[in-house]
């Protein structure tokens, strides 16, 4: 493994030090930094369990450790996270370095981990990563298999209609004005025959395949769903419990959130994780003007927009609202994003106090 070392001194074991990491699939880099931002040295370490060990034995060697700075806690990293929060340590999500200090300074693994370690050790960065070891982790590994599963069959019903657009006519009459549901369970029953160089034979074969695809995907999705609802009702019972709040959506709320949900300082940055927040864009003469945040969790920010669609169609202190704001003047693309910035305050109550439902309050008073 390679080695950038600083110059050589004598390292008192009670000098707090911090840990920037780089991560990739095979190898992490990590650097060390004195309290007063002196490098100490970097090195890289292979990602097995044994790597893991001699990356946290060399961390100490240069002292005790104040904190880790982790590129991609929770992709490369993931394994080396858990590692480190099982022996108690503080470990610190840091986003990947900007580009233009990039540009200042040059590409290189050993500069990005030192670069993690000084925004640590500056403040810049401060999130506590997800654990990755509870309840949440499950859900989230589950959606991920959900998520594909939905796109898969989505993908199969769009083959299927764009085949019998192009079928042979008789193929095409005997298909035609079919709903969905009977196209693809009478698709999956058709008869090729052995002669597949045949057009009408070949599209009968393709479609049948394609709707046992999409069956198959259809009843991995009912067992999906079953197994993701009694998880999510189990993980957060309150938030459940709420107006309009299905299973998918409370799923993905609480992947973002993570096992910890306390880790976040309070309601509005769990907004701004969500991309439910303004930002605030005044300048010069033009103040108090506030643009859309595209940033954040976007299946977060979506699973709010679709509680908030239900609620606007069926809640009535919601349908309330959406007639005043519109007698104000107010769009509804304006209305829908207040009305998400409220919804994440009161999913932010319901998941930090998970046994205890508060009396629904007027919109205003949220």
């Amino acid at each position: 493994m390679s080695t950038i070392a600083a110059p050589s001194r004598t390292v008192s074991t009670a000098e707090l030090v911090t840990i920037g990491v780089d991560t990739h699939s095979d190898f992490h880099v990590a650097a060390a930094l004195s309290g007063i931002g002196r490098l100490l040295g970097s090195k890289s370490f292979a990602t097995t369990p044994a790597g893991l060990a001699e990356l946290l034995h060399w961390s100490r060697s240069h002292g005790r450790i104040k904190a880790f700075g982790i590129e991609g806690t929770g992709s490369y990293g993931a394994q080396l996270t858990r590692h480190l929060q099982a022996e108690n340590l503080t470990v610190i999500e840091v986003d990947r370095p900007d580009r233009k200090a990039r540009r200042l300074t040059g590409k290189d693994d050993h500069l990005d981990a030192e670069a993690a370690a000084r925004a640590v050790l500056s403040g810049r960065a401060s999130t506590v990563p997800k654990s990755r070891g509870g309840q949440v982790e499950a859900i989230r590994t589950l959606r991920v298999a959900r998520r594909t599963a939905v796109s898969g069959r989505t993908a199969a019903m769009n083959q299927l209609k764009a085949l019998l657009v192009s079928a042979p006519g008789d193929l095409r009459e005997q298909l035609r004005g079919l709903t969905s549901a009977k196209l693809v369970q009478t698709s999956s029953r058709l008869r090729p025959g052995d002669d597949l160089a045949q057009p009408l034979n070949a599209t009968k074969y393709a479609m049948r395949e394609i709707a046992q695809r999409h069956e198959f995907l259809t009843a991995q999705l009912k067992r999906l769903d079953a197994t993701l609802g009694a998880l999510v009702a189990a993980a957060a019972p309150a938030l459940v419990a709420r107006f309009a709040i299905s299973t998918d959506t409370a799923g993905a709320l609480l992947v973002a959130a993570g096992d910890h949900p306390e880790r976040l300082r309070n309601e509005s940055s769990f907004a701004h994780l969500c991309g439910v927040a303004p930002l605030p864009c005044s300048s010069g003469k033009t103040a108090g003007r506030y643009r859309l945040n595209r940033g954040g969790n976007r299946q977060a920010n979506n699973a709010l927009w679709r509680i908030v669609l239900v609620r606007m169609g069926h809640e009535q202190r919601t349908k309330d609202y959406v007639a005043r704001r519109i007698t104000e003047g107010m769009s509804k693309p304006e209305i829908m994003r207040c009305l998400k910035r409220y919804v994440a305050r009161e999913v932010y109550a319901a998941l930090n106090d998970p046994t205890t439902l508060r009396a629904l309050q007027p919109l205003d008073e949220l």
